[in-house]
């Protein structure tokens, strides 16, 4: 008897810097990948760019793939697989699974993209073994995912757990994006607030390694910021006291809400590790809620980069095997 193919699928995981698509087996088993800075002129060039990249993975499948499982970082609603709104990438009122569906030809699955890498990090990551776990993905800006009792929470339309955009400082600077909200998480702790404070820093401290950096032109983004801080530049250092700060007020409010036995700190940010957990874990200590604080690990995703792919991944995987059931 032939032996029966193993079940692929594509994981697509949409950030408002680059968005990546992965063949993925059902052990979670990247098999080929593509990568790609992600269009943000308008909605049809990035719709365009999606479906391209989708069909290239997919032409390298050894065998027919099963599904499309997307993590895309807007509000989304479930009952219609709609993508309502998002802040960094250019998708608003989108008719987004029936789109995809049309164009591609084969099952497509939604949800936020924090909410596919928490799943992802659940399931076969930091938070393995976990049934409550809380998961932020630190980048251009902030994404968040919630699973309760070993499922991902969305809500009462599928757009809960947008928690960049809690609100920590009602005094602070306007968000990024669409959003209309002043002092959001991720206005204060994602990688855009990181190039704020740099430059902010750099004025302030005119001769320190990351105000020389700046004026020879070079970007002050998250490879550069961790180099010098791990030189001991006092600027780029007291960068990362802030995004560490930012962060840990964050963290805190989640851990009193939600008492979570895991959370996990994702996104290209945290490859900054201990430069912003150390900050982040100090603030919960001094402010949590016992026995929450107590009980709580603060942990860098397993996946890094890949949690978002690899979780819309298991999205699909899941959701096709409950069509079966």
């Amino acid at each position: 008897m032939a032996a029966v193919p193993e079940k692929l699928v594509i994981g697509f995981d949409l950030g408002g810097t680059n968005m990546a698509a992965g063949l993925v087996d059902a052990r979670l088993e990247v098999l080929e990948s593509l990568e790609m800075e992600t269009p943000t002129a308008s909605q049809e060039e990035l719709l365009s760019a999606i479906v391209s990249m989708v069909r290239d993975v997919s032409s390298r499948a050894p065998s027919p793939v099963s599904a499309v499982g997307f993590g895309i970082p807007s509000m989304i609603d479930q009952q219609h697989g709609r993508a309502v709104m998002s802040v960094n990438v250019p998708l608003a009122d989108c008719d987004f699974v029936d789109y995809m569906r049309s164009e591609l030809g084969m099952p497509v699955f939604i949800d936020n993209d924090a909410n596919v890498a928490a799943l992802a990090e659940a399931r076969a990551g930091a938070a393995l073994g976990a049934s409550e776990v809380i998961m932020i993905t630190m980048g251009t800006g902030i994404g968040g995912g919630i699973i309760i009792d070993g499922r991902v929470y969305r809500g009462f339309t599928g757009s809960a757990a947008e928690l960049g955009h809690m609100v920590i400082d009602a005094n602070g600077p306007r968000c990024q994006g669409s959003c209309e909200n002043y002092g959001c998480f991720e206005t204060m702790a994602s990688g855009t607030a990181l190039k704020r404070y740099a430059r902010e820093e750099a004025l302030s401290q005119p001769k320190s390694a990351l105000a020389q950096a700046l004026a020879s032109g070079e970007d002050p983004d998250g490879a550069l910021l961790t180099s010098l801080a791990l030189e001991g530049d006092p600027a780029s250092l007291a960068v990362y006291e802030k995004i560490g700060f930012y962060t840990g007020v964050g963290i805190t409010s989640l851990v009193n809400i939600f008492n979570p036995e895991v959370f996990v700190v994702g996104g290209g940010l945290i490859k900054a590790g201990e430069l912003i957990l150390g900050p982040a874990r100090k603030l919960l200590m001094e402010r949590g809620l016992r026995p929450n604080r107590d009980l709580v690990r603060v942990v860098p995703a397993k996946f890094g980069a890949d949690a978002g792919m690899l979780g819309a991944a298991c999205l699909a995987l899941d959701e096709l095997a409950a069509t079966v059931q």
